[in-house]
């Protein structure tokens, strides 16, 4: 039995061909193992990989990042971003975006990480980063359980960045971009050091947020800067 695919139908009628050969393919459980390589036997050329980098900070974007690599990928040293060292990520990713077929890299700020919540943001990432996708992709696989909002046939993938090429190489195109872009606004907001830690719930970030305060960059919803956000109401009261 195949996985709860997540299918949408979509407008154009190459979409709706394509969702219904993956309904009629479900017949062998190969798509839980390697799910890459289950579609391209199934027919499918263009198989995007999505990932996120950036749900658990307290400042900064979320970004994400979809990439549909050429077959056989011959990117060698694919594996989830987190486990890669800095420069052995920003080296992959050099080579990802000379050799992928497409890709594309999305953010979505902190504003609407609050209004939605990180979730919701971090599906709307992913989902912008596919949608610019050209040529567009024939199957999405995603990190994770959850279906994007999107009318392309689409599985989500549980520890995807470890199972998938393509979604290793979405993974660490995210973190890199992600990274890249905290050192910048490091650069705007030197008293964070967000250059060190990416915006996450450091020791001295936390101390950094006691002494300054949340900058235009924080996610005022996040435990650790929610907390702030409240004492000062409190005292704006006193």
């Amino acid at each position: 039995m195949l996985p709860e695919t997540a299918l949408r139908q979509g407008g154009a009628p190459q979409r709706k061909a394509e969702t219904e050969r993956v309904k009629e393919s479900r017949a062998s459980s190969d798509v839980f193992a390697d799910p890459e390589t289950f579609w391209r036997e199934h027919g499918l050329a263009l198989i995007a990989g999505v990932d996120e980098a950036g749900r658990g900070p307290l400042a900064g974007p979320v970004v994400a990042a979809a990439v549909i690599l050429p077959h056989p990928a011959t990117v060698a040293g694919l594996k989830d971003s987190k486990k890669l060292a800095p420069g052995a990520r920003a080296a992959l990713a050099e080579e990802i975006q000379a050799k992928a077929l497409a890709f594309a890299i999305r953010e979505v700020s902190a504003r609407h990480i609050e209004r939605w919540g990180i979730l919701t943001a971090s599906l709307r990432a992913m989902a912008l980063a596919v949608q610019a996708l050209s040529p567009p992709p024939q199957m999405v696989l995603i990190d994770g359980r959850e279906p994007l909002p999107l009318a392309y046939p689409q599985q989500p993938v549980i520890d995807g960045d470890d199972r998938c090429p393509s979604i290793a190489a979405a993974s660490i195109l995210a973190k890199v971009h992600r990274d890249r872009c905290m050192e910048a606004y490091h650069r705007q907001y030197p008293q964070y050091n967000f250059a060190a830690h990416k915006g996450y719930a450091t020791k001295e970030h936390l101390e950094a947020l006691r002494a300054w305060g949340p900058c235009p960059l924080h996610r005022r919803t996040f435990k650790g800067v929610k907390e702030w956000m409240e004492a000062k109401a409190v005292r704006g009261l006193a």
